[in-house]
């Protein structure tokens, strides 16, 4: 198991860092379409939503832990044959999943407001962005409901049917925000609300494709007997390896959203511009952790090549456009480094049962260095704004050297099952 090149390992971590990737994908990608698609109409708009996209972003990296917890244990159960198991598992996690998303989904209604103020003092990107948190409300419960199912789809023998649904949703999320936000079709220009209102309804399609697809005979499916009754051990080692997980999401997304307060404090045109900046950002960290470490290069290079064309489409001001060429170079080697840590923290690690020390990694680079970091660059010392984003973009370097060593100390390997009772 220690061998690096250990084939049946290999396999292993290609089917747990794949399916979460291209999931993490799709879901940055509907994000990604409300911005850039707004940004159209108006750079306040694109501004608005992406910042209100932080909040979006903070729930999906819960989604993402869920699933890596749900995927650690469903995985190793239904490769031994335990079928009880793995419901009694993706119960569970269902249940905590639509809690946690329905505190966000409350959140978005009753104090969109407030969400916005944390990463803006701008009042047009505050009543934007609230705009847009209560009418895509909703769509968080739904998306933790369809996370889960997909994930479950991905760990029983169907993740073509999961990756299908994923990307169909996308297709009609996509298509939906068109219409919506131009008015297209004869359908009235919604434009901002119109972005979330097609997420919403692609959220519906999603999570009733996800539903009809369990009704098989053969199927695994959420049994009212197990949300009824949660099983010990289950629960107990799910909890064991997920914690870590969740808190490093929260540790990790918390830290990385601290970086768009930053710079949502810096004017209108660095927020218009580090809008676009995350965004390819998130699709090519997605892209880089399903390809692997070679992924990071390749995704710099082509970010570099499309760099022009990102430019020509985004409708920003001559300083926004200027700050945004240089954050996209910076991109281009960020993407290096977070390559080699998600493929490794998030992948290796985990896939082995290590689940822990991305959250120690993370505590100290993110919130004992960089965040600091950041504050000061911006508040105190005052530098440019591309300055700012440079320092706040050496986070993924600085975990490299722990990362390394970690890893060759293989303390990392762990066996997750154990015997559970079959009724």
């Amino acid at each position: 198991m220690k061998n690096k090149k250990d084939p049946a390992f290999t396999r292993k971590l290609i089917s747990l860092v794949m399916p979460i990737a291209f999931q993490q994908f799709m879901l940055a990608l509907v994000s990604a379409s409300d911005a850039l698609m707004l940004g159209v109409i108006s750079q306040d708009s694109l501004s608005a939503v992406s910042l209100a996209g932080q909040i979006t972003f903070i729930h999906n990296l819960l989604l993402e832990a869920m699933t890596i917890g749900l995927s650690l244990i469903a995985a190793q159960y239904w490769g031994k044959g335990d079928i009880p198991a793995v419901e009694r598992i993706f119960a569970f996690v269902m249940k905590v999943t639509t809690a946690i998303s329905l505190i966000f989904t409350l959140s978005a209604l009753l104090i969109p407001g407030m969400l916005m103020r944390i990463f803006t003092n701008d009042p047009v990107l505050i009543r934007g962005g609230s705009l847009y948190l209560r009418v895509i409300a909703v769509s968080y419960l739904l998306t933790g409901i369809s996370q889960m199912y997909l994930c479950i789809l991905k760990n029983s023998g169907r993740a073509a049917k999961s990756s299908m649904i994923s990307a169909t949703s996308v297709v009609v999320n996509i298509f939906i925000n068109a219409v919506l936000i131009y008015g297209l079709f004869g359908m009235p220009r919604m434009e901002i609300a119109g972005a979330a209102l097609a997420t919403v309804t692609a959220r519906i399609i999603e999570v009733t494709w996800c539903v009809l697809e369990t009704v098989g005979k053969d199927q695994v499916k959420l049994r009212a007997k197990y949300l009824r009754r949660d099983d010990p051990v289950l629960r107990r080692d799910f909890w064991k390896y997920t914690t870590p997980v969740i808190c490093n999401e929260i540790v990790w997304g918390t830290g990385f959203s601290m970086y768009s307060v930053i710079m949502g404090h810096l004017g209108s045109d660095a927020v218009a511009a580090n809008s676009i900046a995350s965004i390819v950002k998130n699709l090519a960290g997605c892209f880089c952790m399903g390809l692997g470490n070679g992924g990071g290069i390749m995704s710099g290079l082509v970010l570099l090549a499309f760099s022009p064309l990102i430019l020509r489409a985004a409708n920003l001001s001559v300083t926004a456009e200027g700050y945004l060429k240089g954050m996209l170079l910076i991109c281009a080697y960020y993407m290096i480094g977070r390559s080699v840590n998600g493929v490794t923290i998030s992948g290796i690690f985990c896939a082995g049962g290590d689940s822990k020390f991305g959250l120690y990694c993370d505590c100290i680079s993110m919130w004992c260095i960089m965040v600091p970091l950041g504050l000061i660059a911006a508040f105190v010392l005052k530098l440019p704004v591309l300055a700012v984003y440079f320092i706040i973009s050496l986070d993924e370097f600085v975990k490299i050297p722990a990362v390394y060593l970690n890893y060759k100390k293989y303390r990392w390997v762990k066996d997750l099952t154990v015997k559970t009772d079959p009724t």
